[in-house]
């Protein structure tokens, strides 16, 4: 993705395919699973994945006609197969094509080529059975403010951040573990929040640096506040506790710091 907008790719046709996983017609599937596949065995196996029932609460319901049960590991892997086609038509016209499922972006020099690429993969995305959806499906200038978002990422004027939604989960989850209330010790609240830190960095390691500085500052926020109640102070951690616990503390005591992290991975560049 940034190879191309480095090269001058920065007019990005966003696409968003209405329904995909619901909609993915079987038999047009189980005839790309079968010219890639012999195993008679296999083939009977994910047929038979495709077409199972299905279970809400204590309800069920009939087994599906069209689409992949969402959920499963294998949904990914088929919906991959089913656009492959699409990939190659359209990377044989000369088209940066990025995808992973239904997530998928055509990167172009052009307006005019978006606009041309636009109405191409419509053409190929519909004679698949499927729909593009006609809001969200857009053109978008990658160097204007506004942007677009693509696995998980936020891309805009030639930077990149995790999306919204990807850095309000990770709030989510240090909060629950930063309670004010939490009993467990330091360490073991460091040690928590340390398999979520580098997991999330580990992904998201690509972002804009200030990106990690302001996850850093916050994360340290949460964990003085928590110090500062067991000293039975009331309220937020303020100006008085980063002198009382400054950041070399929580180096100390083994805090992952993502800004540190990414220096690192810098320099190792």
């Amino acid at each position: 993705m940034q190879g191309h907008l480095d090269a001058g790719y920065v007019w990005v046709v966003d696409v968003d395919i209405q329904r995909y996983f619901d909609t993915i017609p079987h038999a047009r599937l189980m005839q790309e699973i079968e010219a890639e596949i012999a195993d008679r065995r296999v083939l009977k196996l994910i047929e038979a994945y495709l077409k199972q029932g299905v279970l809400e609460g204590t309800k069920n319901y009939a087994a599906l006609e069209e689409g992949t049960p969402q959920g499963s590991v294998i949904s990914p892997l088929l919906a991959n197969i089913y656009l492959h086609p699409v990939d190659v038509a359209m990377e044989a016209e000369g088209y940066g094509l990025v995808r992973y499922a239904d997530d998928c972006v055509v990167m172009c020099r052009t307006q005019a080529e978006a606009e041309r690429a636009l109405a191409r993969i419509r053409e190929l995305i519909e004679n698949r059975g499927l729909t593009l959806h006609p809001e969200k499906s857009r053109l978008v200038d990658a160097m204007v403010p506004g942007g677009f978002d693509f696995l998980g990422y936020h891309f805009e004027q030639g930077r990149r951040y995790p999306r919204k939604k990807s850095l309000r989960k990770l709030k989510d989850a240090i909060r629950e573990r930063t309670r004010r209330t939490n009993g467990h010790s330091l360490d073991r609240i460091i040690e928590n929040l340390n398999s979520i830190l580098r997991g999330w960095f580990a992904y998201f390691k690509h972002s804009d640096s200030y990106t990690f500085t302001s996850v850093d500052g916050w994360v340290r926020r949460r964990l003085r506040t928590i110090l500062r109640r067991r000293q039975h102070r009331r309220g937020l951690a303020r100006g008085a506790d980063h002198q009382r616990w400054p950041n070399a503390f929580f180096q100390q005591m083994g805090l992952f710091t993502m800004i540190e992290a990414h220096r690192l991975l810098i320099q190792s560049r």
